[in-house]
């Protein structure tokens, strides 16, 4: 305050200004970055759980191929031809193998279930650099409300500059986190 009782400096007025936009700024990358990270996370675990099915199924082929060939090397150089029961379940479990490999019509065979694998990677991956992004206007935001603050306190132009910067600087990497999270790659 200066001058008379009840008026304020426009300076600081405008300072003031300054850090309700930040603060605004501020919470709204905030928010982009919570929602960022929680997409990751869900994206992480349904990917595990794709692949954690894939090498089930890859367990289950491995088996039926091993039995049915096991059941065909028993019967291949000996005295006796392997009986139609036998022969019939090897025919089975070698059919049920193939159709672990592939299964279009419920999209759970080992090549449905690494492809839906890898396309939640890669939107975990996307949502993880739009969190990476979102932190660091954050961090932007944050120091330029503490910059913004101490030009209040002491009245110096600088600080004024130093903190519209790096609101800028924040503005940019929040509306990347938004709209190219994986454009930059940065540390």
């Amino acid at each position: 305050m200066s001058g008379g009782h009840g008026h304020v400096d426009t300076s600081n007025k405008r300072i003031a200004l300054l850090v309700a936009i930040l603060a605004a700024l501020l919470a709204i990358s905030e928010m982009g970055g919570k929602s960022s990270q929680t997409n990751a996370l869900a994206s992480h675990i349904t990917a595990s759980n794709l692949w954690n099915f894939f090498q089930a199924k890859t367990i289950r082929q491995t088996t039926l191929r091993t039995a049915a060939e096991e059941a065909e090397a028993t019967y291949k150089d000996g005295p006796q031809a392997m009986p139609a029961a036998l022969k019939a379940q090897t025919e089975r479990w070698r059919q049920a193998a193939q159709r672990y490999e592939t299964e279009p019509e419920t999209g759970e065979g080992r090549r449905e279930l690494m492809a839906r694998a890898k396309v939640n990677e890669a939107h975990r991956d996307t949502s993880l650099a739009a969190y990476h992004m979102f932190e660091y206007g954050s961090a932007a935001f944050q120091l330029a409300i503490v910059l913004a603050g101490a030009a209040a306190l002491t009245s110096v132009g600088w600080l004024t500059v130093m903190a519209l910067g790096l609101g800028v600087f924040g503005l940019g990497f929040t509306v990347l986190g938004f709209v190219a999270p994986t454009l930059l790659h940065l540390p």
